[in-house]
């Protein structure tokens, strides 16, 4: 007799012989034992899981001697036609052979006939998503309404390209991969019964190669058999199929673990050298981290793991060394990387850089831990700024977001005097956000600012250049909330006049591309409506040039430049005021102060996001 294949010899001739398939099997034996056999079933699953042989193992059950039963005897001629695949009644097709409507005619004319001589006629279309539309078409009639004696069992590993309507015709049956236990222990009687020994590390090996799929696993076994003959060990499968060991994945997860980077991309320029399948081993890496979060949320519970004792006891040492959000960042990088890899054109360097990320994924601070110290530090400095000075202020809250961030505040030396700080404003490219949080919460908040405001609407031919000065900062206050770019164009701005429910908002002459960008309907709309939600009357906004305009131009936000000289420190409270200097246009002006590196980096605000996000400055530009 010609040599058969394990695949072929040792494949499941019952429902008790299929491996990880029960809720399939036990499923079609009790509705033989119920007499409930639908017309047409549709088996879905991976590769090598049982998809075909379940098929069979059923057309046997239905069209065995005195049956349908589902305890044949192994030697009924019925059943040993259909596995030897001899019978007339019992039809294989191979769908991606007979796809085409003419087929699907020929099969629909040969239905109505009856069985030789079997109790039922059944047609098993193997990869039957291969059918064309067509074809499914000319099918749904009879597989809706066949004759009693026809059945049809469809086998597919690709579901969504099976038509609805021949999904809803069917009985749906999904198998699932076969755990790795499973698989060894199966591999282990198959071993045992071709004489082969082969240790238990080597089976693990070949169940991780398979990826669930048993066929795939025979066939290794089979091949390695014809390498090795009677005698197999882990390095002649890792060997073959390129495979890692798990120590070696033991050990290059360590160096993650522990940040480091030298020993892991030795370790990975090592097993790559040695012929190492690099999308293998990402693959086991990133399920190696996965068993090492499930051990930690379920606290060592190994029945959800698919892993042995010595590596429960790796898994242990390990999770004591990172905690569980580390891990999940670990994760989504590898498993990135991992959907990559498969176009990338070096994988080697893809699987380094994976490995970098992930190591320096390790230590970084997640988003939510970040929000949370800005929460913090924007309380401490609302809840400082009412009863300290600004330089107070912030050192306040630089203290505390150290701590927050577990970075030690820098304090200046105690014999240092005291210098007072500049007073902070924005400048047109860089809004200042300290002034948005502080002063934007008191001036909304402000009875006083909220009647400056009524008494503008309520006499609107009333020259109050302060009071315009006032409604003007709260108006940018407010669109900045709503539209950042559009109150980076109205920085350049300033209110020239408020007359007859009308606000002119005027552009010096070096700034008159800011009016066309602004000067927009999406702009006006926004404008206006926070003119409303303010002075609770409608007011039209209109765009001129300030050199058009008859009034005195009015700064309504001092540009930072101006702000550099030395000037006393001030309250928020006292910002929302304008004072002389602000409000009457003077004759001369200071020259604008260049703004450098070290300015930047005695600011404490700087100073604190420096902190908090473990950055540097590298350039400034005045």
């Amino acid at each position: 007799m010609a040599y058969q294949v394990i695949a072929r010899k040792y494949r499941p001739q019952r429902f008790a012989d299929v491996v990880g398939q029960e809720h399939v099997t036990q499923t079609l034996a009790n509705a033989i034992k119920q007499n409930r056999i639908a017309h047409a079933y549709l088996f879905v699953g991976p590769r090598g899981t049982g998809k075909t042989t379940i098929a069979r193992i059923f057309a046997k059950c239905l069209n065995c001697t005195d049956g349908p039963k589902t305890d044949f005897p192994d030697d009924d001629p019925r059943c040993r036609e259909i596995s030897e695949g001899r019978s007339l009644d019992v039809l294989e097709i191979d769908g991606a052979s007979n796809r085409g409507i003419e087929e699907i005619r020929a099969l629909r004319e040969t239905v109505k006939y009856a069985p030789a001589a079997s109790r039922f006629k059944i047609y098993i279309i193997d990869e039957v998503h291969m059918l064309t539309k067509e074809a499914f078409n000319a099918l749904l009639k009879t597989l809706e309404e066949p004759p009693a004696h026809v059945k049809f069992m469809f086998a597919t590993t690709e579901p969504e390209k099976v038509l609805p309507t021949i999904l809803s015709r069917c009985l749906r049956f999904d198998l699932r991969r076969i755990p790795v236990s499973l698989i060894v222990n199966h591999l282990d009687k198959i071993a045992k019964l071709e004489q082969v020994d082969i240790d238990a590390a080597a089976l693990h090996a070949i169940a991780r190669g398979a990826e669930g799929c048993m066929r795939d696993a025979e066939s290794a076994l089979d091949q390695l058999i014809s390498f090795c003959g009677s005698k197999i060990v882990e390095t002649d499968v890792l060997s073959m199929f390129g495979l890692t060991s798990r120590g070696q994945v033991h050990e290059l997860a360590g160096a993650v673990l522990a940040g480091d980077m030298n020993a892991a991309l030795h370790r990975l320029n090592e097993l790559a050298g040695n012929g190492k399948d690099l999308s293998r081993l990402l693959s086991d890496l990133l399920n190696h981290f996965r068993n090492l979060l499930l051990f930690q949320i379920t606290q060592g519970d190994l029945d959800v793991l698919e892993a042995t004792e010595v590596e429960a006891d790796v898994l242990k040492k390990q999770s004591r060394t990172i905690d569980s959000d580390a891990l999940t960042q670990i994760m989504e990088v590898l498993a990135d990387s991992e959907s990559r890899l498969r176009d990338a054109a070096s994988k080697k360097t893809m699987v380094e850089l994976a490995l970098i990320k992930a190591i320096q994924a390790r230590a970084a601070v997640s988003l939510d831990a970040v929000l949370q110290q800005l929460r913090q530090l924007r309380r401490s400095s609302a809840a400082g700024s009412s009863a300290q000075p600004i330089g107070a202020t912030a050192g306040l809250v630089s203290e505390t977001a150290g701590k927050a961030s577990g970075v030690e505040p820098v304090t200046s030396a105690p014999s240092t005097p005291p210098v007072a700080e500049p007073r902070r404003r924005r400048t047109s490219s860089t809004p200042a956000v300290a002034d948005k949080a502080e002063v934007a919460p008191a001036l909304e908040s402000s009875a006083a600012t909220r009647e400056t405001h009524h008494a503008i609407r309520d006499n609107p031919n009333a020259d109050a250049t302060g009071d315009l000065e006032s409604l003007w900062k709260n108006v940018l206050e407010a669109v900045g909330r709503a539209s950042m770019f559009t109150r980076s164009y109205l920085l350049q701005a300033r209110p020239v006049s408020f007359s007859n429910h009308v606000l002119t908002i005027g552009f010096d002459p070096e700034f008159v591309d800011q009016l066309e960008l602004v000067d927009s309907p999406n702009s006006r709309t926004l404008i206006q409506t926070k003119l409303r939600e303010l002075c609770g009357a409608d007011i039209q906004v209109k765009f001129v040039r300030a050199e058009s305009a008859g009034k005195p131009p009015t700064s309504a936000v001092p540009s930072f430049r101006e702000s550099n000289d030395a000037a006393p420190q001030e309250s928020p409270s006292s910002r929302n005021t304008p004072t002389a200097t602000e409000t009457k246009p003077t004759a001369t002006k200071a020259p604008a102060v260049p703004l450098g590196k070290e300015d930047f980096k005695n600011d404490p605000l700087i100073k604190q996001a420096l902190e908090i996000f473990r950055g540097q400055i590298v350039e400034v530009r005045a």
